[in-house]
């Protein structure tokens, strides 16, 4: 009995541990700390954070399933990079859950509700007042999380929750005006509406504001890379 709650002991801390590191390369992610095709040694990652290569696995494991790492054979764990039609994927399918999601969160809020929101806003503000755009980016992408827990929608707010993670990813990419995130008052106009109780008004101001997201991003198709030298040289 004893060996058996030590085994589940050990196996309990090793749990945690690696959440522990799954979370902080999530946060790393998000602040676009790690970019977009970026190699993550186990034993690389391990040392960083003093823990074991299991432990490590398990965490790179678990953020593969959120698609924020992609598992190679033979190769390793990447930070994924989303392609250019994965990239539009994911902004049409936030504009299809989200407006209405902020539509029912404006029915929904309570006073506490609002109060979490404008907090959220006010750390984005003062993140972007110092500098620091890669933590206002994840406040930013947070907030959006906010309102669909507000909305009471469990299962649309754990795919929203991870379009906002892939959207990340996206932005570090293809994002060509970051000026857009200082110039935008979408998340103020949004919070009022909210406290105001008005759906359709909150419906309208989060359709618009996915609308400017998209096109802050740059989704033109490129000239395709050759494949081998001999279709680069073909015909010269």
């Amino acid at each position: 009995m004893n060996t058996q709650r030590r085994t589940a002991g050990k196996e309990s801390k090793q749990s945690s541990r690696a959440r522990n590191v799954a979370e902080d390369l999530t946060r790393a992610i998000h602040e676009h700390r790690l970019g977009p095709g970026m190699k993550l040694s186990e034993d690389e990652v391990g040392e960083i954070f003093g823990v074991s290569r299991t432990i490590v696995r398990t965490a790179l494991q678990a953020l593969a399933h959120d698609q924020l790492v992609t598992i190679e054979p033979h190769r390793g764990a990447f930070v994924a990079h989303p392609s250019i039609r994965e990239a539009r994927e994911v902004f049409e399918a936030r504009a299809l859950l989200e407006p209405r999601t902020a539509n029912s969160a404006a029915v929904r809020a309570t006073g506490a509700d609002v109060a979490i929101l404008q907090d959220h806003i006010d750390a984005e503000h003062a993140a972007l007042a110092e500098g620091r755009t890669g933590q206002a980016l994840r406040l930013s992408g947070q907030f959006h999380i906010e309102i669909a827990r507000i909305a009471d929608q469990s299962t649309i707010a754990e795919f929203i929750g991870q379009l906002v993670s892939r959207s990340s990813l996206v932005i570090a990419l293809y994002w060509k005006r970051r000026t857009a995130l200082c110039e935008s008052h979408a998340h103020d106009a949004l919070v009022k509406a909210i406290a105001d109780h008005d759906p359709e008004r909150a419906e309208e101001l989060m359709k618009g504001h996915l609308l400017d997201l998209l096109s802050s991003l740059d989704l033109q198709e490129g000239p395709r890379a050759p494949k081998s030298l001999k279709e680069a040289l073909k015909g010269q």
